[in-house]
């Protein structure tokens, strides 16, 4: 059974090694909702962030662990905010690169749960892979031939691994569902993201890629009141 992750990542790696390149969408920085709000242009798309600040702070306040999941999600409400006031790709990558370090963040948070010890060297290579893959973007969009595998590989991980490294540990039950819950949660934000006209043009008030937002901050706050709660139960006599 431990075999499995390092096999599926190296399947996932061999799979996007053999697809070639993958480009971002044509239009991508075209979103549905470009309304100003309180004087603030693409107001929904860049006010939504705040509720990543809030997860972070709170988060940040009660638990010391998972730091760099936590600090990556504060920091992709100021790098999210900045580029979806005037969308381009040199603001692009600040805001992928706080995702980017939340996702290195979660992979060596719940690596370290569920296995008896966890390599020193573990954290910095995560997040040395995590802006690698944000500048290998920005430095092949550049010269016109963009490449997201590197970072699209690195948002997959944590909906892959967490769930089998859980699995393997038989971690307790409360702690499953609650990783359960976020990612379907962060599943649905990017399915929200995808749809984001076709929302925005059936709701009128919120744009796909405004719940985008809500979705994915309401997921890592799963998390974070799971290790609340796990520290809480640690704590219990």
């Amino acid at each position: 059974m431990r075999w499995i992750p390092s096999a599926v990542i190296a399947l996932a790696v061999v799979a996007l090694l053999l697809h070639g390149p993958i480009p971002q969408t044509p239009g991508y920085h075209h979103f549905a909702d470009d309304r100003t709000l309180f004087g603030v242009p693409n107001g929904a798309n860049v006010l939504s962030n705040l509720a990543f600040l809030a997860v972070a702070s709170w988060g940040l306040a009660r638990t010391s662990r998972y730091r760099l999941f936590l600090v990556g999600v504060g920091l992709t409400c100021v790098g999210s905010a900045y580029y979806h006031l005037a969308p381009d790709n040199a603001r692009l990558v600040f805001d992928r690169l706080p995702i980017a370090l939340a996702c290195a963040g979660l992979l060596d948070g719940v690596y370290g749960d569920t296995h008896a010890s966890r390599p020193r060297w573990l954290l910095p290579a995560l997040g040395a892979f995590a802006v690698a893959s944000v500048l290998w973007w920005s430095w092949t969009e550049a010269r016109g031939a963009g490449d997201l595998r590197p970072y699209l590989l690195l948002q997959g991980a944590p909906l892959v691994l967490i769930p089998i490294w859980q699995a393997i540990r038989r971690s307790p039950r409360d702690e499953r569902i609650a990783f359960g819950v976020a990612i379907a949660l962060y599943v649905l934000a990017k399915l929200a993201e995808v749809a984001d006209r076709a929302i925005f043009d059936a709701l009128g008030a919120v744009s796909g890629h405004t719940l985008k937002h809500l979705l994915a901050a309401a997921g890592a706050g799963v998390i974070v009141a799971a290790l609340i709660r796990a520290r809480a139960s640690t704590a219990r006599p």
